[in-house]
């Protein structure tokens, strides 16, 4: 069985947010006419408590400094899907009607969480791939945001955890921090056996 899992939606990656993904409001149409292709939609949302280890504000430090947390390499970010904050919402674009679930991550404040499966550390599950297996899951379509972070993620923890994992490339955009990041992020889901496709809608654009 086939699923669709939409990352990190929300109002905080999409343009006017905290920490906007260029064009992120684009994956919107796309992942909204994908829905209706699936059995099976679930949803990751980025839901971080105030004062997170992954924040700028918490450290006193820039933005985008990369510091270490817990023996390994963190990006500190501006604040953003804080719990019960605007920025933190799906947006309203966003069809839910078909979501059967949301899967809230980043919620361990001293541990980011990229990937809708597993925090960065691998210590602890979302519960997303026990949910998907339980349903027969075996083969899982990703799209949203961001390409080069959480897509990336999300996809690499599914292709370990032994899903099929194929990223539809329209229906997601990357922060592209330092030039070439999304590209670098596409090459690394290649290699380690994620595909990568257009969706059926796709006007020619991509990332």
């Amino acid at each position: 069985m086939k699923a669709l899992i939409l990352v990190d939606i929300q109002y905080d990656f999409c343009p006017g947010g905290s920490l906007a993904v260029p064009d992120g409001d684009a994956v919107v149409p796309v992942a909204n006419r994908l829905q209706t292709q699936f059995e099976l939609v679930v949803a990751t949302q980025d839901w971080h408590p105030r004062g997170h280890g992954s924040f700028a504000s918490s450290h006193g430090k820039p933005v985008y400094t990369v510091i270490e947390i817990h023996g390994a390499p963190q990006t500190l970010w501006p604040d953003h899907c804080v719990q019960g904050t605007h920025g933190a919402e799906l947006v309203s674009a966003l069809d839910r009607a078909r979501i059967a679930r949301i899967f809230q991550k980043g919620t361990d404040p001293e541990i980011d969480s990229y990937s809708g499966f597993l925090d960065a550390d691998h210590q602890h599950s979302t519960g997303l791939a026990d949910y998907l297996r339980e349903r027969g899951v075996d083969e899982v379509f990703i799209a949203g945001l961001a390409t080069d972070y959480c897509v990336k993620y999300t996809a690499l923890d599914a292709a370990k955890l032994g899903f099929r994992a194929q990223v539809i490339e329209d229906g997601c955009r990357g922060v592209n921090l330092n030039p070439g990041d999304t590209e670098q992020a596409l090459e690394e889901m290649k290699a380690a056996g994620v595909l990568l496709s257009p969706s059926p809608f796709s006007t020619g654009q991509r990332r």
